[in-house]
């Protein structure tokens, strides 16, 4: 895979609990993926997946300028802290792709040593309340047990 490479997703649907987790134990080798239960809820997740605007190109959308280590949603903009503009560009660098705690500890601190999560958590709810500030329709989604993903 080289460095422009999108990574892959898979989507899997399935309506009983029972067959999610099945579902779940055979797509567990691949790289990331979601489990929805139904193909509304796939279409949802994609109209929520969609790459980031081309700088310049006019459409309005969730960017950040890393030279003032600001974050922009449209014609708005908050400060970010230098972990919180990290851990945000790893997100959308992939949107939709499942960050695994270990990842973003490693990518966003520059250790592997993730001890009970607090730091990722607390960076996220900061995060949250700077983009419910904003208005963005972006969300940062907790996968329990697993990571974290933007939406």
């Amino acid at each position: 895979m080289t460095d422009s490479a999108v990574p892959s997703l898979a989507i899997g649907i399935a309506s009983s609990p029972d067959d999610r987790k099945k579902l779940a134990q055979l797509l567990g080798g691949t790289e990331a993926f979601v489990i929805v239960s139904t193909v509304e809820q796939a279409r949802q997740f994609l109209d929520g997946v969609a790459p980031p605007p081309t700088p310049g190109d006019g459409s309005p959308g969730l960017r950040i300028d890393s030279d003032r280590r600001v974050l922009c949603w449209q014609d708005r903009e908050t400060g970010l802290t230098p972990l919180e503009h990290d851990f945000l560009r790893c997100l959308l660098a992939a949107p939709g792709q499942v960050w695994t705690y270990e990842e973003l500890h490693l990518k966003v601190w520059g250790n592997t040593h993730v001890g009970r999560g607090s730091n990722i958590h607390s960076t996220v709810r900061r995060l949250r309340g700077k983009l419910a500030r904003l208005g963005a329709l972006v969300t940062i989604h907790a996968i329990r047990g697993v990571g974290i993903r933007l939406a």
